[in-house]
């Protein structure tokens, strides 16, 4: 890790445990798990962002990250009974659905018409859908929009997926690339404390089968995401394992190419009874992931669950996206998120503006793309 810029003063923080990790920083010292702690602990938000913008403005400059993505949950079936989610319903719930493959398609082609760059595909564990279902799903999308990078399935659909066909992850990864997925989502890392994990997803696979699946996709050049859960019932040390666990698999890999801390939404739970996440404890999950996190170039400040407001500040605390355009969520709104469904590409440049950054329209990968009013064009 580069050292930070030497002319900048450290900041008058109230808590002079924080020091320490101020002169780590600059020094170039990557900071420990106990570092982490320290800074779950610390309630001083304004020296944890004065610190996190200097990393974050030496690695991006004034530059945030937008893309233009259309969001698709093809099934809100599934068989676990996760206590953190609102979303997954069992299969005779007269509420649940499971769309067919032109209806997938169809929406797609809405989304098409926006110009999209990406679609980002997750959903339940369907107890019937086969991966013979999702490949024709992958590969009918592939055909009729092949410019649309497919963003589809979380390490915990993957392993599913793999337990229902009695193939190993590998097998199920390669078919699901050769039908034409081109990366992953984060979702589902939740936090990995197995205390934690036993009371709100025990019906998921934990955290260290959720690192050897984001593995092994990576060892076969399929990059991810990657996430955190908080806002539940998790501690400093919880939160600062997580994060020490994600950046030695980057150390491994380099797959993960954006984190996006993910803030836990109690509406409708099984959770119902804990509080909805602060403005303060958004802003201080961002800056203490982009300290920690030394080896992944992007942090995201992902405005369906933290509202547009929180995520606009948080471009001042180590955040260098803020996602995208989006169109129907409906996970989260599951979970009872307030924001709209989706922002049009120009709300997105005034929201980021606004914060002083300069807003930069990129591809999956963080390709620039340059954009007139009748296309788009993808700048290596």
């Amino acid at each position: 890790m580069s050292s930070l810029v030497a002319a900048k003063a450290p900041p008058q923080t109230d808590d002079p445990l924080l020091k320490p990790i101020f002169e780590k920083l600059e020094s170039g010292e990557r900071l420990s798990y106990e570092d982490g702690v320290t800074m779950f602990r610390s309630s001083d938000i304004l020296s944890l962002g004065f610190m996190a913008n200097l990393v974050r403005e030496q690695l991006h400059g004034d530059i945030t990250y937008f893309n233009v993505n259309r969001h698709i949950n093809p099934t809100d079936v599934c068989v676990a009974s996760c206590r953190l989610c609102a979303f997954g319903k069992r299969a005779k719930d007269p509420h649940a659905y499971t769309m067919s493959l032109e209806q997938v398609w169809e929406i797609a082609g809405k989304g098409y018409a926006e110009a999209v760059t990406e679609f980002h595909i997750v959903g339940g564990l369907h107890p019937e859908l086969t991966l013979d279902w999702f490949c024709e799903m992958i590969s009918g999308l592939k055909e009729r929009y092949p410019e649309v990078h497919l963003k589809a399935f979380t390490m915990v659909e993957i392993a599913y997926l793999a337990k229902r066909a009695k193939i190993s992850v590998r097998q199920v990864l390669e078919q699901l690339k050769m039908a034409g997925v081109d990366s992953l989502p984060g979702g589902g890392a939740e936090i990995f404390s197995d205390r934690v994990r036993r009371i709100i997803c025990d019906h998921k696979i934990d955290g260290h089968e959720w690192l050897e699946t984001a593995r092994i996709a990576h060892n076969m050049g399929l990059k991810s995401n990657c996430t955190m859960l908080y806002g539940h019932l998790e501690t400093a040390e919880d939160l600062s394992d997580h994060l020490v666990r994600l950046r030695a698999l980057q150390d491994e890999t380099n797959g993960f190419v954006t984190f996006i801390p993910l803030a836990f939404h109690p509406a409708n739970t099984a959770l119902s009874h804990l509080p909805p996440t602060s403005g303060v404890n958004d802003l201080k999950q961002i800056a203490i992931s982009r300290l920690m996190l030394d080896n992944i170039s992007h942090i995201k400040a992902y405005w369906i669950m933290m509202t547009p407001d929180v995520a606009q500040i948080a471009q001042r605390f180590g955040a260098n996206d803020i996602d995208g355009t989006v169109v129907e969520e409906k996970i989260y709104h599951d979970a009872g998120a307030v924001t709209a469904q989706h922002l049009r590409r120009k709300d997105l440049l005034q929201l980021i503006r606004a914060a002083g950054r300069e807003p930069v329209e990129r591809d999956t990968s963080y390709r620039r793309i340059s954009r007139s009013e009748s296309a788009f064009t993808v700048l290596v």
